[in-house]
């Protein structure tokens, strides 16, 4: 279409004016979202995290090394929308100063002859084994199994991941 007493110039500068802005309002929001996420946000598939406060309601925790008896959980899957967890994984949710929301699957990474707290509703959290917060004891580790029957007379309880294969053996603290 031909405007008459309007250059190209004039129509394309507008064109790119408003690219830019709207460029600009989505990385916005993205830069927005990083900044204001928690450090259990930011991690990725593969990091680990320590839950410093387990509640239900405000779990607040860091990315840790995954060797670590306190990298309790290690993300197995990163959604952008909810999704469902199988069972044997912990579902994190957050949502973003955008709107949108950060969905996390948790897989259970104990440490063999370390102790955590289990209260149900909450994640799970790493604590010392004198501490009388500590519910259960892994007693036993074993990667690349899921056979309970691994488990030796002291187990009163154990958890299976599937994926990666894994078996916890657990017991009093």
């Amino acid at each position: 279409m031909n405007y008459p007493g309007v250059s190209l110039r004039a129509r394309i500068v507008p064109a790119l004016l408003a690219v830019a802005a709207a460029t600009a309002a989505i990385t916005g929001c993205s830069t927005v979202d990083d900044l204001t996420k928690s450090d259990v946000a930011k991690t990725k598939v593969g990091d680990c995290i320590n839950f410093t406060n387990n509640s239900a309601t405000d779990a607040k925790g860091e990315q840790v090394d995954c060797s670590s008896p306190k990298g309790v959980y290690k993300v197995f899957q990163v959604f952008d929308t909810a999704s469902t967890c199988a069972s044997e994984y912990t579902s994190y949710t957050e949502p973003l100063a955008s709107g949108g929301t950060t969905f996390m699957c948790l897989a259970p990474n104990f440490q063999q002859d370390s102790c955590y707290n289990d209260v149900g509703s909450s994640p799970y959290k790493w604590v010392e084994c004198t501490s009388t917060e500590a519910t259960f004891k892994v007693l036993q580790r074993v990667d690349g199994q899921t056979d309970e029957m691994l488990c030796g007379p002291d187990s009163d309880q154990f958890f299976v991941i599937p994926d990666p294969k894994t078996l916890y053996c657990a017991g009093k603290p």
